[in-house]
């Protein structure tokens, strides 16, 4: 029996695993140099049939390689996609090939580090994939373990990441108390009511301790696309007007353009052929010519780099300025956080909605929260630290390791249930 087992947080933005040995405590694995966390982005290059992962392969699609750049796999899984395939280099592939090439980089590296090839895998996953649609969160996650199989995986487990953050934070905890856990990563936003305490720990079946679970399809990305539709896309020409009866150009290419997990359809001779007819017809056309320059280098993942790049300057400033020098006519963006947090407002009122169902499902008052755990990326955002905190501001606070914790506990859940 094998010694070694692994939780792998497969994630919308970014993906990290944490190994567990049987005489141990599980601990993280470096995937990018000395970074615990990879982005989950990979390019297909076009001359070399090469193929990168994570920054490398962010860097080589800005630093302008010819190839297929994909990002937010994960959005994909449960829906119609999954069939549908997509075209790279020319040749047609269905998703799961894309997915499972990403995983298996994920798996090399990990049995690198363990020097054991590892079949035990605890894989985590949001509480609800897709939003009111059961058959699709069934199939998602059928997908994601067929995936796991196809890389090597024997022995595969789901465990919901709002908990497997929990486990991460449960090991400090001496007595026992009752924590709230918000998730908020690059596709959903997932709550979770939960038991902790270090007489539970080794328990092999948590689930009398587990209250309530919450989850909504809002994350990261739906922030990227916020702020680039607020303060980005009127630079390229939305609500702007074209013809002599100054109709209103078509604003869903716009939102297209601004979804990681969407772009790549966007690139396309009909929306090409659109927008230069309505060009010749605009009443701006230096904005709008500048969609046309986005659809036919195919650069809006470049152009959204640069809007993820600002949201997360945002944390730390009052306002940004971003020059995007990748176009023709290089010009210059102001965006300030009043703005931003304008533009993901109702959003952020659905997180909140989604974490008072949780405490409502689970039968309590939001008074008897002793923890609040938050952990994912988003909930560094000044805003949304500030409507949680304040919902909850009789709870201690533990946000360590915001990007690794889900991992790190998927490790803990994977040592008890295989080792």
């Amino acid at each position: 029996m094998s010694k070694v087992s692994c939780g792998i947080d497969f994630g919308t933005t970014n993906s990290a695993v944490s190994i567990a040995k049987h005489s141990s405590t599980p601990e993280v694995v470096p995937l990018e140099g000395n970074n615990l966390t990879i982005p989950t982005a990979i390019f297909f290059e076009e001359d070399t049939n090469n193929v990168f992962y994570g920054s490398n392969a962010l860097k080589n699609y800005i630093d302008g390689s010819r190839g297929r750049f994909m990002r937010s796999m994960k959005r994909i899984l449960g829906s119609n996609l999954m069939n549908v395939g997509t075209k790279i280099n020319n040749k047609s592939v269905k998703f799961d090939f894309v997915l499972s090439k990403f995983l298996k980089n994920i798996k090399e590296k990990s049995d690198q580090y363990a020097k054991e090839n590892i079949e035990n895998v605890v894989l985590g996953r949001p509480v609800h994939f897709r939003d009111n649609d059961p058959q699709g969160d069934a199939q998602a996650q059928e997908e994601l373990k067929n995936i796991a199989k196809s890389v090597g995986y024997k022995n595969i487990e789901f465990q919901y990441e709002p908990i497997a953050a929990a486990f991460a934070h449960e090991t400090k905890i001496l007595g026992e108390e009752l924590a709230c856990v918000v998730d908020i990563g690059g596709g959903t936003s997932d709550i979770s009511i939960i038991k902790l305490g270090q007489k539970l720990q080794n328990k092999t079946n948590r689930t009398d301790d587990i209250l309530a679970n919450t989850g909504v399809r809002i994350g990261g990305n739906d922030f990227d696309k916020n702020l680039s539709l607020k303060s980005f896309m009127p630079h390229f020409g939305i609500g702007t007007t074209y013809g002599s009866k100054n109709l209103p150009v078509p604003s869903y290419l716009f939102s297209g353009l601004s979804e990681w997990s969407n772009i790549n359809n966007e690139y396309n001779y009909k929306n090409l052929n659109m927008v230069n007819s309505i060009l010749q017809q605009s009443n701006s056309k230096e904005l709008y010519g500048r969609l046309y320059e986005l659809l036919e280098k195919e650069t809006a993942h470049t152009l959204l780099n640069m809007v993820e790049i600002t949201k997360m300057e945002l944390t730390d400033k009052e306002d940004t300025v971003v020059l995007l020098k990748f176009m023709d006519n290089p010009f210059s963006v102001i965006s300030n956080r009043k703005d931003f947090e304008d533009s993901i407002h109702q959003n952020v009122n659905k997180i909140c909605l989604s974490v008072k169902e949780c405490i409502s499902m689970a039968k309590i008052k939001k008074e008897d929260i002793d923890l609040l755990i938050l952990t994912g990326g988003s909930t560094e955002i000044p805003y949304i630290q500030k409507h949680i905190k304040s919902y909850f501001s009789n709870a201690k606070l533990s946000q360590e390791n915001k990007l690794a914790s889900v991992g790190l506990g998927l490790a803990f859940d994977a040592k008890r249930k295989f080792l």
